[in-house]
């Protein structure tokens, strides 16, 4: 029975160490960027051993990639917010950037530096083209992701004919990457509302329905 126990204790241990060096890299690659974290600062912040970090990941690579699996856990628990309690989708809409601004640009223990995803695909976009296109994916799904809740609610007569879901898309898209590279900047919760208060403003001058 002992050395079960004591098996059970070790195996939680090791999973406690692969954790812990993944929340340190997600916030050491939030502020310091990719290039400049090397392995040894982050098993230094972890306090762990070279063989602790090794035991767990083959390389630095390896382990961005689950760091940058994490993250994206954590931007839909932040973002995804009570999102299915809105009964339509401009509210819906209305909803993530609520949660954008005060759920996920505000989560500074987990990215210290800001967006991580804005951040990393800025930097090694020349430095590492491939790890770059890997974080790209996420924007990619949130563009469609707004798109097709416009188009959803511009066929529930939300939204005026005239209404070309692709330009607000776009329009809502770049705004939301704006506020995050501006707050990541300068950590300006007043420009950060204003901006976007002003993409939620836009929303409800294009609401046909005017209940957004």
């Amino acid at each position: 029975m002992y050395k079960t126990d004591r098996s059970v204790c070790m195996m939680k241990e090791k999973a406690n160490l692969k954790d812990r060096i993944i929340e340190e890299s997600l916030k050491l690659f939030s502020v310091k960027g990719y290039t400049s974290t090397s392995t040894m600062d982050i098993i230094e912040a972890v306090g762990a051993s070279k063989g602790g970090f090794y035991n767990h990941f083959k390389s630095k690579e390896q382990l961005f990639r689950e760091m940058l699996s994490a993250a994206r856990k954590i931007w839909r628990e932040r973002n995804l917010y009570q999102l299915d309690e809105e009964p339509r989708p401009l509210l819906k809409i209305q909803k993530l950037l609520e949660n954008y601004r005060d759920r996920y640009l505000a989560d500074s223990k987990n990215f210290p530096g800001g967006c991580i995803f804005v951040n990393l695909a800025v930097e090694l976009s020349d430095q590492a083209p491939g790890l770059a296109k890997e974080v790209s994916t996420g924007f990619t799904r949130l563009g469609r992701m707004i798109k097709r809740l416009l188009d959803d609610e511009k066929k529930a007569g939300g939204l005026g004919k005239n209404v070309n879901t692709e330009d607000v898309s776009n329009m809502i898209f770049s705004g939301l990457l704006g506020a995050c590279v501006l707050y990541t900047s300068d950590k300006s919760k007043k420009r950060l509302n204003s901006t976007i208060t002003s993409l939620i403003s836009y929303l409800h001058s294009i609401d046909s329905k005017g209940r957004v």
